[in-house]
């Protein structure tokens, strides 16, 4: 077992980084294979920032 510096590396050694790549990959996978349509980035940025607003306008208002 490699142990990987922190400074280097979020994972403890290879093996756990490795593992982390496959699951990664795995579920990148997994979605391109999915059937759903796919939605443009700025689309779903823009989905974001109005849940986002919509949020702020609820916790501003007190609830």
């Amino acid at each position: 077992m490699t142990v990987l510096s922190p400074i280097e590396s979020e994972f403890a050694s290879t093996e756990e980084a490795e593992a982390h790549d496959l699951w990664l990959r795995r579920k990148i996978a997994a979605s391109l294979n999915d059937g759903l349509p796919t939605v443009p980035h700025d689309e779903a940025m823009a989905e974001i920032e109005r849940l986002l607003t919509q949020a702020e306008g609820r916790l501003r208002q007190g609830g």
